[in-house]
């Protein structure tokens, strides 16, 4: 006999995990199968335990640099294995929490690896024994894994990918990173600071190419200035495993192939949706280019199964899938949220400097038809980013000439994924440029800046 629920979420990752909270909280039986660890990639392989990696080089950093703070730091060293075994002690406990929220909740936990066998229904297998679950309502949030290049699949043992990069046991002497998205130039400022010799290869003609134009332009920079070697509109033709580390034969963007050795290889290029092997093909669930497709309540074209989370297509955030999850669920619970969209969802990068942006670049907003005002504040303007030694980065804004609507915010520079919510917030409201204006900001911060990028943008800054 299968057991029934209301609700099964397959995959516990932010998306999944979250739904099932939500939807216990709101009254219904909610049953969740994770195969592998809860909380999924982000949480255990992805956005926390990289986080982690990322604070152990920037203290390090400053370490290295404790002369710039008028302080001695002698012999100044790590060891590699007690990083790594930070990293995963951090996504442990995480793990341990969501395992005791399941509990909390009286959410059942399935382990093991789930197919849709019918309308309504799941099987979850896990070495010999097999369980058969009943749900009116099946919510697929299953994620995505990293690609691998054609030509050189990932080993683990000189050719990464995101996983072994978060735990090497050795150290890279000479980094070959291939894609400068978020996870890719993540990866390079961590080893770059540890002190590994790094290169990117972008076959964009810019680094971070999602990011407005002007931030990619100041990354770049500040890259080089870490003494990494960026080649964009580039390619990686070919990656051969020596046995001692890698080669790498590397087009330019001049047009010529060159080959290049390297310790190590990260392969940062994309994502692939894991659709496989779940039975969505025998139900007929409608994908494209491998990722489900959805309304903006989660709903696929089968009535009783949804989708959430990076099986669904960009942008790929544990946020967002959160986020989907939540109004996917209420949803369900005849709750009438508003359609999921993704015009505000902020992204992060936690790289040295960090990144952060919401809504429309300056050309995108150009492109949609907006005459536009543009605010740019650099951090050397700021108070507070002086006293901290990080005087590097800036604050630019992008309003509607017009109606005075925010469409979109970018900064780089220290501590600025934690200032984007501002500007998120602001558009949630529909905040405009007079109220943001008028908004008072405290003394000495950085997110002043956030106050003069507005200025700056109607030419009323004041400290620059």
């Amino acid at each position: 006999m299968a057991e029934t629920f209301d609700l099964i979420v397959l995959g516990s990752g932010p998306g999944g995990y979250v739904s099932a909270i939500r939807a216990a909280q709101l009254g219904l039986k909610v049953a969740i199968v994770e195969r592998e660890k809860l909380g999924g990639i982000c949480l255990n392989w992805g956005c926390i335990p990289t986080k982690a990696l990322l604070r152990t080089s920037e203290i390090f950093h400053y370490m290295t640099h404790a002369g710039n703070y008028g302080l001695t730091a002698d012999k100044v060293g790590y060891e590699l294995d007690k990083i790594v075994a930070r990293s995963r002690q951090v996504s442990g406990q995480l793990n341990a929490g969501v395992k005791g929220l399941m509990k909390k909740n009286k959410i059942a936990v399935v382990e093991g690896t789930g197919k849709l066998t019918g309308k309504g229904k799941l099987s979850v297998t896990q070495g010999d024994q097999t369980r058969d679950l009943e749900a009116k309502e099946i919510i697929v949030a299953t994620g995505a894994r990293a690609r691998d290049l054609p030509f050189a699949k990932a080993d683990g043992k000189h050719i990464w990918t995101y996983r072994h990069a978060m735990t090497p046991t050795v150290m890279p002497s000479k980094l070959l990173v291939i894609g400068s998205g978020a996870i890719g130039v993540e990866f390079a400022s961590f080893y770059s600071d540890m002190g590994a010799d790094v290169t990117i290869v972008e076959m964009l003609d810019r680094v971070l190419p999602v990011e407005d134009a002007d931030v990619s332009a100041f990354m770049e920079k500040a890259l080089k200035k870490q003494k990494m070697t960026i080649l964009t509109g580039a390619g990686v033709e070919a990656l051969t495993d020596t046995g001692k580390g890698v080669t790498a034969k590397i087009k330019t963007k001049d047009g010529k192939s060159e080959e290049h050795q390297f310790s190590h290889a990260i392969v940062a290029i994309g994502i692939v949706p894991n659709t496989e092997d779940i039975g969505l093909e025998a139900l007929g669930v409608k994908t494209e280019r491998g990722h489900i497709v959805v309304d903006g309540f989660g709903q696929t074209n089968v009535p009783g199964i949804r989708a959430i989370g990076d099986v669904t297509g960009p942008p790929w955030l544990a946020h967002k899938a959160s986020h989907e999850g939540i109004i996917a669920v209420e949803h369900i619970a005849g709750k009438n949220p508003h359609p999921f969209e993704t015009w505000n969802i902020p992204g992060c990068t936690y790289s040295r400097p960090q990144v952060a942006s919401v809504g429309l670049t300056e050309a995108k907003a150009k492109e949609a038809g907006h005459e536009v005002k543009v605010g740019n504040f650099p951090f050397i303007g700021n108070g507070k980013a002086i006293a901290l030694g990080e005087a590097e980065g800036f604050i630019k804004t992008v309003f509607d000439a017009k109606t005075g609507e925010l469409l979109g915010a970018h900064m780089i520079g220290a501590e600025v994924t934690e200032l984007i919510q501002g500007y998120v917030i602001a558009r949630q409201l529909e905040t405009t440029e007079e109220e943001l204006m008028h908004t008072v900001f405290a003394h000495p911060t950085l997110s002043e800046m956030m106050h003069e990028g507005v200025l700056s943008a109607y030419g009323r800054a004041v400290h620059f």
